[in-house]
């Protein structure tokens, strides 16, 4: 191989330029065997610190926490978990484990994370009962989408909630709610709870008719026909109202106010009269 010497160093000599050595067949295979059995080495060294690092008590999950439970036991959230305990912490599917939480008739939602070492933190959010359907003649406490909790009992006795009929599903494919009516009622509730005073006074809800909700209110017996709007208003308008309208119809079947301006009042065994709430 030619070697060009640059023209303007003097000091460049022949003598030093080396020819490169080439290593043998043999050569080559030793260090070929030397890297392998190197990266072999290192391999095998970082298998067993993952092994080891996977097998650590830190990474096991031998603690679970709860909170945000109110209704349910620590217990009875535990029992939804079977198995969670004992996992490696870096490899258990908490989605999935969120999944089996999420099917308990109290949780609403719940979040899981892990807290090194060896923990798995839980925060539920408990459904909130804002009335006791009537189905099939059993009473079951529901939430604001009107989805069944739990069946009501002596537990739950403290609970003043109103009761509310016309819930029962038609079909016979085994669902106990009708979805439509369960959305009248949930949409029900929830305008009530803007209105707390107001939300203490209804004793009754029936959501038979799906345009035309119905209302009791406590310490009265009258039928308070709220449609499927404005129930709050309704309600107010009613009580505005049911002063003036005693005095006109002592006993009262019902009173309808879907109607804007017009309020229809039927008493008991008699025939429709109207009423207007504004001048």
């Amino acid at each position: 191989m030619a070697v060009a010497a640059p023209a303007a160093d003097k000091r460049f000599r022949r003598a030093h330029v080396k020819p490169t050595r080439r290593r043998s067949w043999r050569e080559q295979w030793l260090l070929g065997a030397r890297i392998v059995v190197v990266l072999s080495v290192v391999g095998y060294g970082g298998y067993r610190a993952v092994d080891a690092a996977f097998s650590s008590d830190a990474l096991t999950v031998s603690r679970i926490t709860v909170a945000g439970n109110s209704r349910m036991s620590k217990g009875e959230v535990l029992a939804f978990l079977e198995g969670l305990r004992g996992t490696n912490l870096l490899t258990a599917d908490l989605d999935s484990w969120r999944k089996k939480l999420l099917a308990a008739p109290w949780v609403a939602d719940a979040a899981m994370r892990r807290v090194f070492p060896g923990t798995v933190a839980v925060v539920v959010s408990e459904r909130h009962p804002l009335g006791i359907g009537r189905i099939n003649d059993t009473l079951y406490l529901i939430d604001q989408r009107a989805t069944i909790i739990d069946e009501y009992g002596p537990n739950y006795a403290e609970l003043d909630l109103p009761i509310i009929d016309g819930l029962a599903a038609s079909s016979t494919d085994g669902l106990l709610v009708d979805e439509s009516r369960a959305m009248l009622a949930g949409r029900l509730l929830t305008e009530l709870q803007r209105r707390p005073d107001l939300a203490k006074r209804v004793s009754q809800i029936d959501v038979t008719d799906l345009h035309d909700a119905v209302v009791i209110l406590k310490g009265d017996t009258t039928l308070v026909r709220i449609g499927d709007e404005r129930f709050v208003d309704r309600i107010q308008t009613y009580l505005d109202l049911v002063p003036a309208l005693r005095e006109r119809v002592p006993v009262i079947d019902y009173v309808d106010l879907r109607f804007d301006e017009r309020v229809y009042v039927r008493p008991v065994g008699g025939v429709h009269r109207v009423a207007k709430t504004k001048s």
